[in-house]
């Protein structure tokens, strides 16, 4: 195994660049799915790391299942620094574990107090007004999506203003967004050098949906004002308690940013960015680290199982 075990809980630090070089140069599209499979590849390989110092770990508690082998001095040369490592990858572990069951249990609570404050509203319709003095608009994933808007927020707003946030709203949902960025929590909860990625990821989502709103009322600069004016609202109501959790939902990213680019050209469509630009070399650094992480991980998962296969007896 050697050091290999150990590079996948460091490489992350490669996809740096390009977690602020995507959302700048690349289509929000294409940002937020290239940073969604670059967190998602290096989060696994570090949980598989973790998962084999684990065991080595392990071996050495009494009373463990393990065959005895596996505590063989043999078995422990292999991993260096095994008494060290392997109780601190337990406990990261346990760690990792906990944070992602702590974010997910977040996550499922909100969705179902949300749900409950729809559940007296008619469902023949994905939008869902809320009479609440907040002004808040956010997506609801779930079978069916919900858009859900406050009468403070539709007041607040023009009605043309108010078609282009329900276009940005409902971008999140048919490109289900909500997946992406769950995705990019959990992997920051495995390895914090992904957090990066995941508030570029955030933020993508949100350019995302702002280039489909502009795309389906037509005019970008309305789309811009709508974001200005929504943020406008939930910042003058930001001294009032949150409306029991549900405006978690309504994230709006860093707003000055996403009003410059929509009075901007739009982004051109692409995939790969050129080689010779920054973002195409950031980019190409990141797949490099995805790829030595995978290739480490591996390396690493076989030469544990082919030792603990010759030590434990037939």
């Amino acid at each position: 195994m050697g050091v290999f075990v150990f590079l996948p809980l460091v490489l992350p630090l490669t996809a740096l660049p390009i977690a602020r070089l995507a959302e700048l140069h690349l289509h929000p599209r294409s940002a937020a799915r290239l940073l969604t499979g670059i967190s998602a590849v290096m989060a696994l390989c570090s949980t598989l790391c973790l998962v084999l110092l684990g065991v080595i770990g392990t071996a050495q508690i009494p009373g463990n299942p393990l065959p005895d082998s596996w505590s063989d001095p043999v078995v422990r040369d292999v991993v260096p620094f095994h008494e060290v490592v392997g109780f601190t990858a337990i406990a990261l572990l346990c760690a990792v574990a906990l944070s992602c069951t702590v974010t997910v249990r977040r996550h499922l609570r909100v969705r179902s107090r949300a749900r409950h404050a729809l559940a007296g509203l008619p469902h023949g319709r994905d939008l869902a007004v809320l009479p609440d003095p907040d002004p808040y608009a956010y997506a609801l994933p779930g079978l069916p999506g919900r858009i859900v808007v406050s009468t403070a927020m539709l007041d607040g707003l023009a009605e043309d203003e108010c078609r282009a946030l329900v276009a940005h709203e409902r971008a999140h949902l048919t490109h289900r967004h909500h997946r992406v960025l769950m995705t990019n929590q959990l992997a920051s909860c495995v390895n914090p050098f992904l957090r990066p990625l995941q508030h570029a990821a955030a933020y993508s989502t949100e350019r995302w949906a702002d280039e489909e709103a502009a795309q389906a009322v037509g005019d970008r600069r309305l789309t811009a004002r709508a974001v200005a004016n929504a943020a406008l609202l939930s910042h003058r109501a930001a001294h009032r308690p949150a409306p029991t959790g549900l405006a978690a939902f309504a994230a709006s990213g860093p707003v000055p940013r996403r009003v410059a680019a929509l009075l901007g050209p739009g982004p051109v469509p692409g995939g790969w960015p050129p080689a010779h630009s920054p973002v195409g070399l950031a980019a190409m650094i990141a797949a490099a680290g995805t790829a030595a992480s995978a290739i480490s991980a591996l390396n690493a998962a076989v030469a544990l199982l082919l030792v603990l296969k010759a030590a434990t007896p037939l």
